[in-house]
C-alpha cells in the first residue's frame, strides 16, 4: 500500500498538507534548519513591530519606546556592570531555592509514590499547601524570615517544590507494571529496581515538573524582589518604573526573558542527556 506522504500521493493533498509532508520527509538536519528559520522569522517580525509601532505613534513612545532604545539601555547596563550586579543576585537566589527544591522534592515524591504509609500520611498536608499560591505566602515568609535573602530563597523553594514533587509522584507511580515484574523475575533488589528501571522510566515525567519549576523560580523571584530588595532583576524593573526610566525597565525585562530562555534550554539539554537510552 503506497505511503500517503510519497511524491505520488502529494498532488492529492492541499498545499499546507503537502508542505508538512515534505518537511516530515526531509532529513533531521534540514527539518531543524526549517524550524529554526521559521522561528527566527517570527522573532524578526516581533522586533519589527516593536520598533515601528512606537515610531509611527501607534503606541505612545514614552511608555513603549522603540526596541532599539531599549537595547541601547540594555547595553548601557552591561557596560556599567549594573546588569551583572542585579543578574547575579537573582541567579544566586533562584539557584539556591531551585536546588533545595530538587534535593527535597524528588526523594520525598519517590517515597510517597513507593510506600503507601508515607503517601497516606503526607497527602492531606500536601494537598493543603499545593493549592496555596506562593506569592500569597510572601508576607508570611517575610514576617518569619525577614526581608533578607532567606525569605526570597524560601519563596522560590516553595514555588518550585510542588511541581517537582507531583511530577515525581506521577512518574514513579506510572512505571509500566511489566517492567517491575521483569525486575522481580531477574531477582533485582528494590534499590537496583529503582536505579535501573523505575527512575529511568520516570525521568521524562520528572523533568516536566523540573522545567515548570525552572520557569517558576524566575517568575516568583522577580515578584519577590519588587518588595524589600536592594538588588536583583525584579528590583531593577521596579526601580526603573518608579523613576520613569522606561527604556531601562524594558531592558531589565528583556534580560529576564533571556535568562528564562537560557534556563529552559539548559534543562532541555540536561533532560536529553538523562534520556540518551530512549530512541
Amino acid at each position: 500500500m503506497p505511503d500517503l506522504l510519497t511524491e505520488k500521493a502529494t498532488p492529492g493533498l492541499n498545499p499546507r498538507q503537502a508542505e508538512a509532508a515534505q518537511v516530515r520527509q526531509s532529513s533531521p538536519g534540514r527539518r531543524r534548519v526549517i524550524t529554526f528559520s521559521r522561528g527566527l522569522v517570527g522573532l524578526l517580525v516581533l522586533a519589527a513591530v516593536w520598533e515601528i509601532t512606537p515610531r509611527l505613534e501607534l503606541l505612545n513612545p514614552i511608555f513603549v519606546p522603540p526596541l532599539s532604545e531599549d537595547l541601547k539601555a540594555l547595553w548601557r547596563l552591561i557596560e556599567t556592570g549594573e546588569l551583572w550586579k542585579h543578574l547575579s543576585a537573582s541567579l544566586i537566589r533562584s539557584g539556591a531555592g531551585f536546588g533545595l527544591a530538587l534535593v527535597t522534592a524528588i526523594p520525598l515524591g519517590t517515597a510517597i509514590a513507593w510506600y503507601t504509609p508515607v503517601r497516606e500520611l503526607t497527602t492531606p498536608v500536601l494537598e493543603v499547601f499545593r493549592n496555596t499560591a506562593a506569592l500569597a505566602l510572601l508576607p508570611v515568609f517575610m514576617l518569619v524570615f525577614g526581608i533578607g535573602e532567606t525569605s526570597k530563597i524560601a519563596i522560590v523553594l516553595f514555588a518550585c517544590f510542588f511541581p517537582i514533587l507531583l511530577s515525581t509522584i506521577g512518574g514513579v507511580q506510572n512505571v509500566d507494571v511489566q517492567l517491575l515484574r521483569a525486575a522481580r523475575v531477574l531477582g533485582l533488589s528494590p534499590i537496583e529496581t529503582f536505579r535501573k528501571i523505575v527512575f529511568p522510566a520516570a525521568v521524562p515525567t520528572i523533568f516536566t515538573g523540573i522545567r515548570i519549576s525552572g520557569a517558576a523560580a524566575i517568575l516568583v523571584l522577580i515578584a519577590a524582589e519588587m518588595i524589600g530588595a536592594t538588588a536583583g532583576l525584579g528590583y531593577l524593573i521596579n526601580y526603573s518604573n518608579n523613576n520613569f526610566l522606561i527604556p531601562q525597565m524594558y531592558a531589565a525585562i528583556i534580560a529576564t526573558t533571556v535568562v528564562g530562555l537560557l534556563i529552559n534550554f539548559a534543562l532541555v539539554t540536561l533532560e536529553r542527556r538523562f534520556q540518551r537510552w530512549r530512541a
